[in-house]
């Protein structure tokens, strides 16, 4: 492993206790506040995209290690898994604000197409680089 797939999978590996202590912060959240059902779905939504698009990242970040892709297409595929997971994850929690559900959305769509860009140069790694 060399270069931006080393210092991601750090970053990951980093990121992962702060998804353990949304957790935590998750059930004390649902235990002391009342929030609406749609809000407890959304912080639930993006907590739990928040851990599972971080694991999903530290499986692509060994992949794209082991491709041999340049430098600056591995640096971009990488970013792009970064504010991937970012903004897929956090667009969940702006629904959690009055009156920013089109922003929320917005934001997990822009996620969501970044991961897909981001899987779409692995895929192109493994097979052609």
């Amino acid at each position: 492993m060399h270069g931006p797939t080393q210092l991601f999978t750090v970053i990951a590996l980093i990121s992962l206790p702060t998804v353990m202590y949304g957790g935590y912060a998750l059930m004390g959240v649902m235990r002391d506040r009342k929030l609406t059902d749609h809000q407890r779905a959304m912080f639930r939504a993006g907590h739990a995209h928040a851990g599972v698009l971080l694991v999903l990242a530290l499986v692509t970040l060994q992949i794209l290690s082991r491709t041999a892709l340049t430098d600056p297409t591995l640096w971009t595929t990488c970013f792009l898994l970064l504010f991937g997971v970012l903004a897929q994850s956090g667009g969940f929690f702006l629904h959690l604000l009055p009156n920013r559900t089109k922003l929320g959305s917005r934001v997990t769509t822009t996620g969501a197409l970044l991961l897909a860009a981001a899987m779409l140069l692995t895929a192109y790694g493994v097979a052609f680089a």
